[in-house]
This record gives structure tokens, C-alpha cells and sequence, in this order.
């Protein structure tokens, strides 16, 4: 009992100003659950021991008198008592939870709660005739009208929420609500970098993929050419340890966006608009669609090259150039990320590293490139440097 009572007071509902009237609930609770108790503990005690003066004779007129004893009605009522407050404890926490619940959702919602339950109530009405009219029992007539009222108001909820986006009153908020969802696209997949970037958190919120990106994977993965079988195998793969860590659906949605014969870049959209999703792709072409129909867009490309160092005109720095360029003179070296940087008399220093002076950068849709020159001080200055000779090892002897 000290306990439970301890449990009662670290409540949050059982605080604040309305806690005297959650308290009072679940004194009212407890008080039902211990009269309850007490008024079947004669009968139920009574069952119990008639059960077993068939099997060791009859001792009904020695245990008549104790079945209904004080003591017995006041150990069932105290266990009536615990079990009622523990059902009126767990009673406010569920209310609670729904008041959040109903806080929380917005007035689409809300509204498709009232009609469905109302359309429900409507609909049961020929139903509860039916039942007034059959010769059943009093309480499974009881029994027969709540169910009957209850799923048919849940399943009028559940029509109304599956048609919210011809609602009138849902459709305008479907458009600007976002989920926090994010919609992945069969080439981010393929791609695998999305798996490193949920990892290191960046990549918060539910993932969802979608059945028909499922099944352009599978489609991919069986392939006649090699190497696209091997791109669909990656991307299942992918997949198959995202799913393992992070919090991921498959084809829930999809009844969202039915297959209109329009294409997966097109599902993708009208999904992302349904459930106000952000679609993650790699894709060029996918984003100006989306874009244009006000679906935000996170790209792992965007991501990359936001990430890459910045490089400023006649900064220095130290490139290893790999090949000859297009123009006549010009060497061609990369940075640690991919960057390419063309240098202007680079040619002569093909397998060299040598120190370069940027001379121009230039932004393009598919990344940065980086144009340079060499610096001959620098240059120079190797080629002059005296070398030492390597000294003879020390013999230990």
C-alpha cells in the first residue's frame, strides 16, 4: 500500500490544480472496486468451497458460517480497493495520453473525428431497430448496440481519413503540413552515402520507402546487365541494414499515391504532397519537378558540396598533378573531396606535387571547379634546396 501510494503522488496528473479531481476519480474507482469485491466474496467463497466438499465430502455446514465472515468480506474489499485504484490510475493516464493525442492533432483530424462519429451514430440507427425488434436477451442487446455503434463510428473515421485529400476541409492543410517524413528515391539508395549520413545523425525523422521504389530496386537487382544487377543488389543491401538501425516504413502510404501510369518520379511527388514528406534524391530532375510543385527536396549532392572546403583566389596549396589537360600546357590534379583543379603550365609537373596559386573558382550546377597556376618561386625553391645525402646506417657491433 506504501507503494502504491508513492507511485499515486509521482503521477503528474495526480498534481497541479485539477489533481483533487483526478484524485477523486481514483478514490471513486477504488471505492466501486472494494464494494464490488465485498459484495462477491460471500457467493464466490461459497462456489469455492461447495467445489470442494465434492471431492472431500460434505463440510458445507462446518464452513457456512466462516465463508461469510467479516474477515473475508474485508480481504476482498481491501483487494477491491488496490485493484480500483490501480484501474482508475491507469484510467487518467489513457485520458491523458488522449488529451495530448487530441492537442496535437490538427482541425482536419478533428473535424473527420466528429463526422465519422456522428455518420456512424446515423448508421447504426436501422441496426439498434433490428436488434429492439429480435427477442434477445437484455444485456447482449446491450452488448450487441455498443459494438455495433462503435465500429461503424471507427470505420466512418477510417473512410474519412483515407479521402482527405478531397476533403474540403482537410485538403488545404495536407498541402503546407510537413510530416517530417522523409521520402528516399531509388538513386539515393543506390547511391549508399544515405546510410553514412543517417548514421551520424543528420538525418533525423521517420524514412519511408515507398512499395513501388521496392520494387524498381528488385526490378533493378534482377537485371540482365551486370553491372545494373549489381547496383540493385547494393541498394537492397542498403536498405536491409537501414532498416536494421533506424526507424523505417515500407509501402504503408502507398494507397496515397495509386499507380496512374505516370511514372515512379511522379508517385514520388503526389506521395510526398499526401503525407508531407521530404523527398531525399539525388536526382537533378526529380528536384525541379518537386520544386515546382512546392515538395521540399533534400539532396545528398547539395549536402556534399556544402561540405567541401572553401577556396579562395591566390590561396596556396600543395597538388599532386595526375594528367595533362584539354589546352595546350595545362596539368590536371584533384583535391581530397573530387574537386578538380586545372593548372595552367602544369603539364611540365605531370607525377609532381607541387605548390599552386588558385586563380579562379568557378560555382557550376554539378560542383566547383578550380583553376590555377603554378608557383614558380616555389617551384624554384625546390629545385635549388640542396639535398642531403642519406647518412651510412650506425653498426651496433
Amino acid at each position: 500500500m506504501n507503494e502504491f501510494a508513492k507511485q499515486m503522488r509521482r503521477l503528474p496528473i495526480l498534481s497541479g490544480p485539477k489533481g483533487a479531481i483526478r484524485l477523486l476519480v481514483v478514490f471513486i474507482f477504488a471505492a466501486s472496486g472494494g464494494v464490488l469485491l465485498a459484495l462477491l466474496a460471500p457467493m464466490t467463497l461459497n462456489a469455492l468451497f461447495m467445489a470442494m466438499s465434492k471431492s472431500i465430502g460434505d463440510v458445507r455446514g462446518t464452513w457456512e458460517f466462516k465463508v461469510s465472515t467479516v474477515i473475508a468480506i474485508v480481504a476482498f474489499a481491501l483487494l477491491g480497493l488496490i485493484f480500483g485504484g490501480f484501474v482508475g490510475v491507469r484510467f487518467l493516464s489513457g485520458l491523458e495520453r488522449l488529451r495530448i493525442a487530441w492537442d496535437k492533432m490538427d482541425i482536419g483530424n478533428k473535424v473527420n473525428c466528429f463526422v465519422g462519429i456522428f455518420a456512424g451514430l446515423l448508421i447504426s440507427v436501422p441496426m439498434l431497430i433490428l436488434f429492439q425488434a429480435l427477442d434477445v436477451p437484455g444485456l447482449y442487446r446491450v452488448l450487441l448496440v455498443i459494438g455495433v455503434t462503435l465500429g461503424l463510428g471507427a470505420l466512418a473515421v477510417y473512410a474519412l481519413q483515407s479521402m482527405e485529400e478531397v476533403l474540403p476541409w482537410t485538403r488545404a492543410g495536407v498541402r503546407h503540413r510537413r510530416s517530417g517524413i522523409k521520402l528516399l528515391d531509388t538513386n539515393v539508395i543506390i547511391d549508399g552515402r544515405i546510410y553514412d549520413v543517417a548514421k551520424t545523425g543528420f538525418l533525423a525523422g521517420e524514412m519511408y520507402v515507398p512499395g513501388f521504389v521496392l520494387d524498381e530496386l528488385q526490378y533493378i537487382a534482377d537485371s540482365h546487365d551486370a553491372l545494373r544487377r549489381q547496383r540493385g543488389r547494393r541498394g537492397l543491401e542498403v536498405l536491409r541494414h537501414m532498416q536494421a538501425e533506424f526507424e523505417m516504413e515500407v509501402r504503408i502510404h502507398d494507397k496515397l499515391a495509386p499507380d496512374l501510369n505516370d511514372g515512379v518520379d511522379a508517385r514520388l511527388v503526389r506521395l510526398a504532397k499526401a503525407i508531407g514528406a521530404d523527398i531525399v534524391t539525388n536526382d537533378f530532375n526529380l528536384r525541379r519537378v518537386a520544386e515546382l510543385q512546392d515538395v521540399h527536396v533534400m539532396s545528398l549532392n547539395d549536402l556534399a558540396l556544402a561540405l567541401r572546403p572553401n577556396v579562395l583566389p591566390q590561396e596556396k596549396f600543395e597538388l599532386n598533378i595526375i594528367r595533362e589537360g584539354n589546352q595546350i600546357g595545362q596539368g590536371v590534379g584533384y583535391l581530397e573531396d573530387g574537386t578538380m583543379v586545372v593548372v595552367e603550365n602544369g603539364k611540365n609537373h605531370v607525377g609532381e606535387t607541387v605548390e599552386i596559386i588558385v586563380t579562379q573558382v568557378i560555382q557550376t550546377e554539378r560542383g566547383k571547379m578550380i583553376f590555377g597556376e603554378v608557383d614558380i618561386d616555389a617551384v624554384s625553391g625546390y629545385e635549388t634546396r640542396p639535398r642531403r645525402k642519406p647518412s651510412a646506417p650506425r653498426s651496433n657491433l
